[in-house]
């Protein structure tokens, strides 16, 4: 199970740091620990301990100072978590990351055996974002720790993902509007529940419900299943564990996503582009087909063989990204152009397609 716990749940109306709910959190973490899953918690809290500690009232916005708060509150955060633990026999291990730490697959295969071993060892996996170090991370909601949670579950071949929120799941409407209602299972995640998002943000978070939702498609693609629950509910891990109804329960996809795959679609760093026509564009979407020079238009961006590429229609849609079997020059050199003439303009022809379908996810 991978638990992701946001910033207000974690912190008291004054931006302290709430140590109760982690030490009713961290007994919830152990409960499931000792049925022997695997067991990460990827927390956020740190920027807003590190206001609470230091009694700034709003999150700065200064990229400097805002490191520096998360500096200092990382540090309260993880004595917390481990203080909570030992209570129940057990440690924190704290794993801090950035997207980089993820985008290359060495990089990604040895967070995912780094985390098996914290499980062997007995403890649990305290993991939140590098915030002291990172950039974009810290301004941009694209790297908010709901994402990095469903990245997480990605590591696992199952799972299931626990969103922890300030909510107690996704509601028809404002979640405080007269009548409107919770949802309590959502098999498919369509524009139409995507559609439901109503993101409030607060001077201590980042993320609100739209972020939650795609970290829940994400997840949901690679097979797991998403749970959206209410993080101030004290034993709501409990409940989940027994298998209670609460919150709002996401299905997992049909087409899920294993492997090298998952990782293509989920942390690989995008190097370039591929824009292809209309004929290699319906072959890709409707036949799961591998991508041929012939269909390819442009080329965008300058990267080696084996690099991770999106692929793109004419109106500049994503349509899939994966592994490409040509360096960018080369690339360019035989578009448009059939597999059979690829030898005459090359010297060699390692490959027929550009793109495998092995090696090529769909866009969801």
């Amino acid at each position: 199970m991978v638990v992701k716990v946001g910033t207000r749940v974690l912190t008291d109306p004054q931006g302290k740091l709430d140590r109760r709910r982690i030490e009713s959190l961290a007994n919830g973490l152990c409960q499931i620990a000792d049925t022997g899953r695997q067991t990460v918690m990827v927390s956020s809290g740190a920027v807003g301990a590190g206001m609470g500690k230091l009694n700034l009232d709003r999150r700065p916005t200064d990229l400097a100072k805002l490191q520096a708060v998360a500096a200092v509150g990382q540090a309260d955060l993880i004595q917390a978590y481990e203080k909570a633990l030992a209570g129940c026999g057990r440690h924190a291990a704290q794993v801090l990351l950035t997207r980089n730490d993820l985008r290359r697959r060495d990089g990604y295969l040895h967070v995912r055996n780094a985390l098996a071993s914290i499980h062997e060892l007995g403890a649990v996996a305290i993991v939140n974002e590098n915030d002291s170090v990172a950039v974009a991370e810290l301004m941009t909601t694209f790297g908010d720790n709901d994402r990095l949670a469903a990245q997480v579950a990605g590591l696992l071949d199952q799972a299931l993902l626990i969103i922890l929120s300030d909510v107690d799941g996704l509601y028809d409407g404002p979640p405080d509007a007269p009548g409107s209602r919770r949802i309590d299972l959502v098999q498919s995640l369509d524009d139409k529940i995507l559609g439901l998002a109503q993101d409030h943000r607060s001077t201590l978070s980042k993320g609100g419900m739209a972020s939650k939702l795609s970290a829940a498609k994400l997840a949901t693609a690679h097979g797991h299943a998403v749970i959206i629950g209410p993080g101030r509910v004290d034993g709501v891990l409990e409940q989940i564990l027994r298998g209670d109804s609460i919150g709002t329960l996401f299905l997992p996809g049909q087409r899920n996503l294993r492997g090298r795959r998952r990782w293509i679609s989920g942390s690989a760093e995008i190097e370039g582009q591929l824009i292809v026509d209309a004929g290699a564009a319906r072959a890709l979407r409707e036949n799961g087909r591998s991508l041929l020079a012939i269909g390819i238009q442009e080329v965008r961006g300058k990267f080696n063989a084996g690099a991770v590429v999106t692929i793109k229609d004419q109106e500049g849609n994503e349509i899939a990204r994966g592994l490409c079997n040509y360096p960018s020059k080369e690339v360019d050199r035989i578009k448009g152009k059939i597999s059979d003439m690829i030898t005459g303009i090359l010297g060699h022809r390692p490959y027929d397609s550009v793109v495998h379908r092995d090696n090529m996810t769909l866009r969801i």
